[in-house]
């Protein structure tokens, strides 16, 4: 979840009046948000840096408060206190409004088709006449990262500019050159650079780095200039130094690029709706006309309203309460959504406003409804409906087997279900292929390539792990391996398998076959070959020739056991021979 910072006196005075740290964190839990930490600058930097480094920071009390990831308009102080004053019914909901200006007085920003390849969208606004302060413009700073960081997936998806409208001059061009016909003067630089040598001056640069892999290697990176050639920005990596945005800026232009047109909009919408208020006409966004290269034209920011319908009783069957419409209606209105009955009661109209994008679904009201509700009163009922649980029949066979194996002598082991192509494959002396292995399509280490196809190479790792203790080692796991299945719906399908292995001066193999009668006793098969368990003589790539027997049991083949071959002894980094028994158990269920 991502936490925002936020100045307790400034929030104070934004919700017009004090709270003791209790009664906020209980506002908080009320609105569905959790106060995380009550902290300082001087404590953050003591905590990670020493007190040494803490001298002089300062000691204003910061509130961090945990905000659902999909809340973006409660990503910044403006949204955070408009949101809680709402719901405390201390101001009405804003409305929104898109001002369109005359024709030919409103900025335009053209896209061309240069820039499909590499970052095709690009959405605009301008906020009108707004007065910054140091507080409000590091809160508008702040909502940009914490942007960048959720819903734009680390710039990825989309990247965010503001520049001051009063230093540039429309209309814009976004397009996408080559790397060496670029060059501006980056923000906070003193000189001009080419775009290749802007990447090689940010590769060590602990912020920007992490986004230069977006476009470094795309033939032409996209690029934001003005009517005079002025460059705005290189999205999505650095703006431009000459549109920096002052205290004093009055005039701003927004421009969002990047490679989902709908996040885009989403993004824009939070900016100018967080900040319009400071605008001389509250809550009003000039808008910006954007050409598309097939001559197409589109008004931005959308600020889009639409209306949902919600039946009152779904939404009390759904919480497990028993409100009237209008007592949900004002609960929704609460929440930022404004609500009214219609019809003979039996619908609630929710108007859902442009700062609300996480709203996609009927439950995602019926949430809302709940939390303003308030949780702790929803009254405790008994199910009218009860389930009696009971063990899967499988799991109660593996519990009942393990402590069998374990009165054997045997040590149970748990190991990874995941390992690498090697243990299953070159170790045991087969083919990849052979094994029948459901591989991870992105893997992160060697270690965790495939899904294990058998539960002997774990045990042998155990035992190369455990080489100093005392022999004889006498391991045994019961667990699931994964093999393909084209019959299954997800193309693969587990099975329980028994493992056993005693690994000591000499092979065993007489332990381990009266390991493997020992539980089929328990499972009570005679051993017999009509309707009971019978081994007989067989080969197998990771074992001795001629020291393998496979295990017939319910008319089919459920395992092997045998003493295994001295390559895949040495491969495991094992120097003592060892015997093993693996056989699959859910034939016996």
């Amino acid at each position: 979840m991502p936490t925002v910072s936020v100045k307790r006196e400034l929030l104070f005075q934004a919700l017009g009046r004090s709270y003791t740290d209790e009664e906020f964190d209980e506002l908080c839990f009320e609105f569905g948000l959790e106060l995380d930490e009550i902290t300082s600058e001087k404590d953050i930097i003591s905590k990670e840096k020493g007190e040494e480094k803490a001298k002089g920071a300062s000691d204003v009390v910061l509130y961090k408060i945990d905000v659902p990831a999909n809340r973006y308009d409660l990503l910044c102080l403006e949204g955070l206190v408009r949101g809680l004053q709402v719901f405390k019914e201390r101001i009405n909901l804003p409305r929104y409004e898109k001002i369109i200006p005359a024709e030919g007085e409103g900025q335009r920003l053209i896209i061309t088709e240069q820039t499909a390849q590499v970052r095709p969208h690009a959405v605009a606004a301008v906020l009108r006449n707004i007065t910054f302060t140091k507080d409000r413009y590091d809160s508008f700073i702040d909502l940009q990262e914490k942007l960048h960081q959720n819903i734009c997936r680390k710039r990825a998806l989309v990247a965010i500019g503001t520049h001051d409208l009063d230093t540039i001059t429309g209309p814009f061009t976004y397009t996408a050159k080559a790397p060496s016909e670029i060059k501006f003067k980056p923000l906070n630089q003193s000189q001009e650079y080419t775009a290749s040598q802007i990447m090689d001056l940010y590769r060590t640069d602990s912020h920007l780095r992490h986004y230069l892999h977006l476009i470094e290697n795309k033939p032409r990176y996209p690029v934001i200039y003005d009517s005079n050639g002025v460059v705005l920005s290189m999205p999505p990596i650095i703006n431009g130094d000459h549109t920096k945005i002052t205290l004093n800026t009055r005039n701003v232009f927004i421009e969002c690029t990047g490679t989902d047109i709908t996040k885009a909009k989403i993004v824009l919408d939070i900016i100018v709706t967080m900040f319009s208020e400071y605008c001389e006409k509250p809550f009003t966004v000039e808008a910006v006309e954007v050409v598309y290269p097939n001559g197409k034209t589109h008004i931005y920011p959308e600020l889009a309203y639409r209306t949902e319908k919600v039946k009152p009783e779904y939404i009390n069957k759904k919480v497990g309460i028993s409100e009237t419409p209008s007592s949900l209606a004002k609960l929704l209105t609460r929440m930022c959504l404004k609500s009214h009955v219609t019809g003979n009661g039996n619908h609630l109209e929710v108007e859902i406003p442009p700062t609300r994008a996480d709203i996609i679904h009927a439950c995602d009201i019926v949430e809302d409804a709940a939390i303003a509700y308030g949780y702790n009163n929803i009254q405790m009922l008994i199910p009218k409906t009860y389930t009696i649980a009971n063990q899967l029949p499988l799991n109660k066979l593996a519990e009942l087997l393990r402590l069998d194996l374990a009165a054997a002598g045997f040590t149970e082991a748990l190991t990874f279900a995941l390992c690498s192509q090697e243990d299953i494959a070159d170790k045991l002396r087969t083919d990849i292929s052979a094994t029948n292995a459901v591989r991870i399509a992105n893997p992160k280490t060697a270690e965790f390539q495939v899904a294990r196809t058998t539960l002997l190479p774990g045990l042998l790792k155990t035992i190369a792990a455990n080489r100093k203790m005392p022999l004889p080692l006498k391991l045994f796991e019961i667990s699931d391996i994964v093999v393909k299945d084209p019959n299954t719906d997800v193309g693969a399908k587990n099975y329980r398998h028994l493992c056993a292995v005693y690994y000591n001066k000499s092979p065993g193999f007489e332990i381990i076959h009266g390991l493997l009668d020992r539980v089929m006793q328990v499972l009570e098969v005679p051993p017999n070959e009509k309707n009971g368990y019978t081994i007989k003589a067989a080969e197998g790539t990771a074992f001795f020739p001629g020291r393998c027997a496979e295990v017939f049991a319910k008319g089919q083949s459920i395992g092997k056991l045998g003493v295994v071959h001295p390559d895949v002894i040495t491969k495991f980094e094992l120097t003592m021979p060892c015997s093993v028994l693996e056989i699959n158990i859910e034939p016996f269920v």
